[in-house]
């Protein structure tokens, strides 16, 4: 029996990361960049105000607000008269005079020698003229040529997720496209003859195809470009046609229901001509019997899963997620895990790695992390999908673990998260 590790690696090892492909940046969104995109210009491109007000010389309303009277012992008061107004996107060039203010709105272009904008409500308006009610220093409310981005500098980095603010900052520098690292392709097939589709009513015996669609939406939220085959016949010839043709599309194949009994034997000579199919045993449950291969001319890996919902979504989460996260070009291959106090007591099986449903929880009062196991213990339902769905994580246990109190603490890795 192979080790979840040793299964894993060479699971890994077939990971092979797409070439990196130039999209428009509405298309980016979630992937990786593969390039270093570097300012051309500055940003931003001229001096503007950063708020609604009166641009002005600060030297101009210094007095304003302060205790200093004129030689007649009455408060010095800075009156200025309005000159002129810029909207943003005025392509009007405006110069400023000494002691006068010039009305401006956010973005728009700071006149000749202003060096401040006054707020709105430090001024009072009256007849073409404001009364200032307290000074500005030169930069205030101001956004300088450049503060952003010098040209030269590396906007977005070689390796960055690309969110919605490296979007925005794309677009701020003028890059209509840019290279990132493509979702992986991946295809999805389910075999089984008591298998129908969700838009047909099972007859006796049959069952609806709840691992192809389970599989895909697995597959995208790890951020795959996914297609959905759905359900093949396992009579040899048009399985092998089916695989053969997503060998060509696809960067990954999965295919469900193909292991244990005379499944396995069906796929395995369906695909013999198409590459070595391993399938194994390993050390984990659910799920532990699973194959994995490399098929084609290019050599894609392909994995054999179980018909079990449950044990198939397990094994995807362990040994298809990371392949997939590799594939994007993520450093962080696997999910999070952290420490959580068990509140009830878990069982495992003997020699086998642990990858049992749980609710995760947080203590209000302490900020710990508590869980509750779901299901998945010796002699329990392991394949409702129902307790999966409810499920928030994974409550990793190790091989020689069988037993865990009330109390102990367990490692547990993040599922998406819900809500």
């Amino acid at each position: 029996m192979r080790s979840v590790e040793e299964q894993q690696s060479v699971v890994t090892a077939a990971a092979v990361a797409p070439r990196p492909v130039r999209v428009a940046i509405s298309e980016a969104q979630g992937l990786l960049c593969a390039e270093e995109v570097v300012a051309e210009r500055p940003l931003p491109g001229f001096d503007q105000a950063a708020i609604d007000g009166y641009a002005v010389r600060s030297v101009d309303v210094k007095s304003a607000g302060t205790d200093e009277v004129d030689d007649e012992g009455n408060p010095v008061e800075v009156e200025l008269p309005v000159v002129g107004e810029v909207r943003a996107g005025s392509r009007q060039p405006t110069r400023l005079q000494p002691r006068q203010a010039v009305r401006v709105d956010t973005g728009a272009p700071l006149p000749t020698l202003a060096d401040a904008v006054l707020p709105l409500d430090a001024t009072e308006s009256a007849r073409g003229r404001i009364t200032v009610n307290r000074p500005v220093r030169t930069g205030d409310y101001v956004r300088r040529i450049g503060d952003d981005v010098q040209p030269g500098d590396v906007a977005v980095r070689a390796g960055a997720i690309i969110g919605a603010a490296q979007v925005g900052l794309l677009a701020a520098v003028g890059r209509d496209k840019v290279l990132v690292h493509p979702r992986p392709r991946l295809s999805v097939v389910s075999i089984g003859g008591e298998l129908v589709d969700v838009d047909r009513t099972p007859g006796q015996g049959q069952v609806y195809d709840v691992n192809s669609y389970a599989l895909a939406a697995a597959a995208r939220d790890a951020g795959a470009d996914v297609n959905r085959v759905g359900i093949v016949s396992s009579e040899i010839g048009r399985l092998r046609e089916v695989v053969e043709g997503q060998l060509i599309r696809a960067e990954v194949v999965l295919i469900a229901g193909a292991v244990g009994g005379d499944a396995s034997d069906t796929v395995r000579k369906a695909l013999s001509e198409l590459g070595d199919l391993e399938i194994e045993r390993v050390a984990m449950h659910p799920g532990s019997v699973q194959g994995f291969g490399r098929l084609g001319r290019d050599e894609v890996p392909t994995f054999l899963l179980p018909s079990n919902p449950v044990s198939a979504l397990v094994v995807f989460e362990v040994m298809v997620r990371p392949l997939i996260r590799i594939a994007l070009g993520r450093r962080q291959s696997m999910r999070r895990v952290v420490k959580a106090r068990t509140v009830g007591p878990i069982t495992s099986i003997e020699g086998r790695k642990g990858f049992l449903r749980g609710q995760l929880m947080r203590d209000e009062g302490t900020g710990e992390y508590l869980v509750q196991a779901l299901g998945g213990a010796p002699g329990s339902s392991s394949h409702l999908l129902a307790t999966l769905a409810e499920a928030n994580c994974l409550v990793l246990l190790d091989p020689e673990v069988t037993e865990v109190r009330t109390g102990d603490h367990v490692d547990v890795s993040f599922l998406a998260q819900r809500g």
